[in-house]
């Protein structure tokens, strides 16, 4: 099949109508209802910025200033808000820094690597500003940890949309939320044929950041095309990830499951709606096909941000909200973007053997809305035999509103209101002995960790396996985004919180003590933004989730999304 007639099938296979009884339909709380006491932890607030550090400037020598668009989307009163704005949700204009870390605090000598941190830095090209916080161009933050000491530094990762847009001084690729304006319509044919063969979709890899089994550091978007190999001592971008595979594709999932010996990737298929599983050795860039997964509803793929693996099997999620050709298309955003609700699809979980590629299971769920995944794990009975898969999720009760508040006007605007969409920690329970129905519960009182549950990590080495803690954002409310830090413990179905007041803490990723035995024994590491404009690297006692140091940047870093953690003896 050609290009464009594989291009054309792919339009019209997005653009059908899904026609499927509703599926059936369980309790979105569930869960154990007993509640224990949350334990807020409140770290000092901040009363005066650091003051700057000694630090080896790259270039300009000035400190980076964080500025916001020029542009504003207008309140429902056609007004701004005049909300005052956190430094969170303002660009960053210089495009690298490096220097000495101004520590508060004792930091551990075990602690001896590299955290980095990607996510949208930049959200304004020209006087034009991004609508939505997937827009931004990526950002790279670096905190090298030695000797008790700490050296940070950020660096924009130079996709061809950023390189673009800064020479041109507008949008020139499709981002999430925002297309290229056209002067004509001829020009708006050659938009429409460059987003069928994929030359105009962004390679503005802001979501992920991973290590691979060999060394090589991988930034990772939903597209394809933007897996960029960065240098994590430097954050210099080296070059595209090239797959030598012929799997193809557009997109994939943006949270590949990754250890030292291998890749696991999702690939929807959006011609015959489904997803192609694939693994990646360790030293590789060929993909290999493992298994197919055919959607059970329609018309598209269910998005997959994420998904999980155990020991022995891939866990492939299939939601209701599935991508949509006819808003891909458009040239402004709907509420759900490049999606459509169609809880009349069902909603799935699949399970496929990672030896043989063979579906073992495949059952009907309550309908379910998630980026992320946390784990999941093998539920065995006395005699050691496999009888269900456990899968755990940051799940936001169905509720697709959680897209729309992410626009840049929402999250700038808060003044008091409690509009966070509620989520909880959901877990599937999916049986493998031919039933036809999982379960969707709580797995513990979302009161416990404020009814705000994104952007999770856990102990590496219990990916896949049985474990008990998980590290993510939570919420005090009221809010708009997630504004605390939270532990999950869930064998006692507790929270312990850390909250400072006004600050934006993004993602607490987890890194193990050497050597340790128990599964908290380690640390949590968090960018955070602070109220009063400032920024630093938070680190957490695994164990206590009590505050052990704060590295602190000479200025305020914009909101980051996720993490990875690079051993100096790697």
């Amino acid at each position: 099949m050609s290009p464009a007639m594989s291009s054309l099938c792919t339009f019209a296979a997005l653009s059908g109508a899904a026609g499927r009884a509703p599926g059936r339909r369980g309790s979105p709380q569930g869960g154990n209802k007993k509640r224990a006491v949350a334990q807020p932890l409140a770290a000092g607030a901040m009363t005066e910025a650091p003051a700057a550090a000694a630090a080896v400037v790259i270039a300009p020598p000035a400190r980076p200033v964080v500025t916001t668009p020029r542009r504003r989307e207008p309140g429902r009163d056609g007004r701004d808000s005049g909300a005052s704005e956190n430094v969170a949700w303002k660009s960053i204009r210089q495009e690298r820094w490096e220097g000495t870390l101004e520590l508060e605090g004792e930091l551990p000598l075990w602690l001896d690597g590299t955290y980095l941190r990607n996510g949208p830095g930049l959200w304004d090209v020209g006087d034009y500003g991004f609508r939505h916080l997937f827009d931004g161009y990526a950002t790279l933050v670096r905190v090298s940890f030695r000797d008790g000491q700490a050296v940070g530094a950020h660096r924009q990762i130079e996709s061809e949309a950023y390189k673009a847009a800064k020479e041109h001084g507008k949008v020139c690729y499709r981002e999430f939320s925002e297309v290229p304006k056209t002067e004509n319509f001829l020009s708006f044919l050659g938009q429409m044929a460059s987003l069928f063969s994929g030359s105009s979709l962004t390679d503005n890899s802001n979501t992920g950041v991973v290590r691979l089994g060999d060394g090589r550091v991988l930034c990772l978007t939903e597209t394809i095309k933007g897996s960029i190999v960065v240098n994590p001592d430097t954050l210099e971008t080296v070059s595209k990830f090239e797959y030598t595979d012929k799997l193809g594709g557009l997109i994939h999932s943006a949270h590949p499951v990754v250890n030292d010996t291998e890749f696991w990737t999702l690939i929807p298929d959006l011609i015959r709606p489904g997803y192609v599983v694939a693994r990646m050795e360790a030293g590789s860039n060929e993909r290999r096909f493992v298994g197919r997964v055919d959607c059970r509803g329609g018309p598209a793929p269910g998005w997959v941000h994420s998904f999980p693996v155990t020991e022995n099997y891939v866990v492939v999620p299939e939601m209701p909200l599935r991508y949509c050709a006819k808003n891909l298309l458009r040239a402004e955003p709907t509420p759900l973007y490049k999606f459509e609700w169609h809880l009349e699809s069902g909603s799935f979980m699949h399970v496929m053997c990672k030896a043989s590629g063979n579906i073992v299971a495949s059952v009907e769920v309550p309908p379910f809305v998630t980026f992320h995944f946390i784990n999941a794990y093998e539920e065995k009975d006395e005699e050691g035999r496999v009888t269900a898969i456990i899968a755990d999720c940051c799940e936001h009760n169905a509720d697709t509103s959680i897209l729309d508040n992410l626009r840049l006007h929402n999250l700038r605007a808060f003044a008091g209101q409690d509009v966070l969409t509620d989520a909880r920690v959901g877990r599937f329970r999916i049986p493998l002995d031919g039933s036809p129905f999982g379960e969707l519960d709580a797995a513990l009182d979302p009161e416990e960790h404020g009814r705000g549950m994104d952007m999770c990590s856990i102990n590496p080495a219990h990916v896949g396996k049985e474990y008990r803690y998980a590290y993510a954002c939570g919420a005090r409310r009221p809010c708009n985004f997630p504004n605390t830090l939270t532990k999950i413990d869930l064998l006692d179905k507790t929270a312990k919180n850390w909250y400072e007041e006004g600050a934006v803490p993004s993602e607490p990723f987890f890194v193990p003590r050497p050597g340790a035995v128990d599964e908290d024994d380690g640390v949590a590491i968090s960018m955070v933004s602070a109220k009063d404009g400032s920024g630093y690297a938070l680190v957490l006692d695994g164990q206590t989730f009590q505050e052990i140091a704060r590295a602190k940047f000479p200025y305020g870093l914009p909101y980051g999304l996720h993490c990875c953690w690079v051993p100096r003896d790697k």
